[in-house]
Parts: C-alpha cells; structure tokens; sequence
C-alpha cells in the first residue's frame, strides 16, 4: 500500500478515535447539530477504518508467521498462513481503494430533470414523452417522488419540453450520468412507407441546490414575468396569471413554471429551478477545466453530447461512452435501468481509481 495511503488512513482512524470521546462526553447533544454532524462523519469513516484496521492485524498474522518458518514442524502452517495474509490484504486494499474514493457532494440529492425535443420534429417530441416515462417508471421502482414542474406539450404528443423534480434519496447519484444527447432510431406512426427517421432529444440532470450554501440569488438580479397558463390544468388555471417565468440577468438563464394552482408555488418552484440550473453552470464550468486535463470515461457530460441511441428495430440501446449494449430495450424504456445505470457508476468508479492512482 502506498505511503500516502497509509497517512491517511492512520488519521481516520485517530479521528474516529477522537469522535468516539466527543460522542461520550458530557453535555454532547447540548448542540444537536454538532451532534448529527459528528454522527454522520462517525458513520463515513468507520467503514474505512475498520478496513485499515484489518490490514494492520492482517499484516501483523503475516509477520508473525514468518517468524515460524525457521521451525521445520511449523514451516509448513506458516506458508499457508503468509499466502493466505498476502490474498487477504490484497483484497483489503482493494476494499480501502473504493472507500477512499472522493463522494460526490450532490449524491444525496434530488434532482431537477429537463427533457427538451431536438432535431426530428413531432418524432422528437414523441421521444421526450418516451424518456420522460422511462425515467418515471424508474423513478417509481425507487420509490421516489416525481412532481412536473412544467411541460409543453408536443401537437402529435409528447413534449417539446419537460422539467419535473424527482425527489428521493440518491437520486442524483443513480441518475447523474444520463445528462446529454439521447438518439433514437424507429419508424414513426405517421410513416406510410416503413421508413427508419432518426430523432433527438437532450437530458439534463440538475442537483437540487441547498438554499443558504449552494446558490446565493440577489433578487435585483431576476426580472419576474407573470402570464396565464397554458394547457391542461382544468378552467382555474386559465383564469389567472398564475405563471411564472424568470430571467437571470448575470446567466441569462430563464426559468417558466405554470403547473402549479397558484402564483406563489409557481414562483418558489422557480426560484429553485433557477438556483440548480446556476449551480451547474458553475459545475459544468469547473468540470471543464479538469476535463482540460484528464479525460473521464464517463465523458464530459456536455449536454451536446450523443450519450446513448435507441434502437428500437433492433431492440437495442447503445451507451456510447462505455461501449455497452443491452438488448432489452422494451424493459429498458419501462422503468428496468438497473443494469444501464449500474454499469456506468462501475465504469465511473473504475475511472476514479485510475485517476487516484496518478495522483498518488
């Protein structure tokens, strides 16, 4: 194990030590949120120490053991002992390698998921539809919650833009690498000959921003427009001009909401599209600058990028930054995404080692 490995471990574990008298002191919970925040880092890095742990007793069984191969009764046992505390370390290293690897502060999160229809026309709205169901129906495997923050709806169906808020648990971190081009390749309903139409459509998955830390707004800087909303809702909707839309004028990034029944969600549900969409304006541009100087597996996650195809003649859908095809792509667009999205966060987390093994 590397040095530096090593340092870092060791002060995990004199930290955990340090936690372990702070939780059983006097008076602790005098400060719940020093309390919890003790307790979250408690539960963190126990894992890992409890790894770093086990390397240390395993190399000590190892030491030990070296220590019998001077005695022909016992060089034999000791042998065995060595090679199976070297195999044993090897994986305990391996374990220590993925604990160690930096977590995504968004992870936890819930997300904002935007859908818009790109080259294809009506085709391309029906596609939106498509997407935005497929991500529903996963949505609901998990257990999470799925709110339409507002849609235009396509003339053939479908939509020509969708953003809804997902909110569950881990959200962001199963969903944080489907941002970018989605391509699909079928014959349309409306197609007499049988012909295969290639249509797009772009997703983006945007963290919910903390409200105090993530994005400051200054009001001064949001010009907000009021209109009626359109499309369905029922006759209450259209009475009023319960619409929202913002404009940030540093950005230039503009925000509409109108599903809601009142002006006053409608501008609150705005506001917090507004503040994710800054926030990954701020992370799309740090992220390139790193990208600048090593590449991810992943990709970039420039929304420009074609990410992934639909092949629905075939019954295919290609990840093209990993090379994966799965052909399941009816249980795919139902909701079934576990494979898809596993394989990615591998591919993800084999990338973050490499690159803490450069670091190193």
């Amino acid at each position: 194990m590397k040095p530096s490995m090593i340092t870092k471990l060791a002060n995990l574990s004199e930290r955990l030590d340090e936690i372990d008298r702070l939780m059983s002191s006097e008076g602790i919970t005098d400060n719940m949120d020093n309390y919890r925040k003790l307790t979250r880092e408690h539960a963190e890095i126990t894992p890992i120490v409890e790894q770093y742990r086990a390397f240390e007793q395993t190399e000590a069984d190892i030491n030990e053991a070296q220590t019998m191969l001077n005695d022909p009764e016992m060089k034999a046992f000791a042998q065995e002992e060595i090679e199976a505390g070297k195999a044993k370390l090897e994986a305990i290293e391996a374990a220590l390698q993925t604990l160690l690897l930096p977590k995504d502060p968004n992870d936890d999160k819930n997300i904002f998921l935007e859908i818009r229809a790109g080259t294809g026309g009506d085709e391309s709205g029906l596609f939106a539809g498509d997407l935005y169901r497929m991500y529903s129906r996963y949505a609901e495997r998990q257990g999470w919650k799925v709110e339409v923050m507002s849609a235009n709806e396509g003339e053939m169906g479908g939509y020509k833009e969708i953003i809804a808020k997902i909110e569950g648990y881990g959200a962001y971190s199963k969903l944080k690498f489907e941002s970018g081009g989605h391509r699909v390749q079928r014959v349309p309903d409306t197609e007499t000959q049988g012909r295969i139409h290639t249509s797009a459509c772009t997703v983006a998955i945007l963290p919910e921003a903390d409200e105090v830390s993530d994005v400051v707004i200054n009001p001064a800087d949001v010009r907000i427009d009021t209109f009626r909303a359109s499309g369905a809702g029922g006759q209450h909707i259209n009475k009023t001009d319960s619409a929202v839309r913002l404009t940030h004028a540093p950005t230039g990034i503009v925000v509409e909401c109108q599903e809601g029944r009142s002006q006053h969600a409608n501008k609150a549900q705005a506001f917090a599209v507004l503040a994710a969409r800054i926030k990954a304006k701020q992370v799309d541009e740090q992220q390139s600058k790193i990208a600048s100087e090593r590449k991810s597996l992943i990709g970039s996650g420039d929304r420009s990028e074609r990410i992934r195809t639909y092949n629905y003649p075939q019954g295919r859908i290609t990840d093209h930054r990993i090379n994966l095809t799965l052909y399941k792509i009816d249980a795919i667009t139902e909701g079934d995404m576990d494979e898809l999205i596993g394989a990615l966060a591998a591919e993800h987390q084999a990338d973050l080692l490499a690159s803490l093994g450069e670091d190193n």
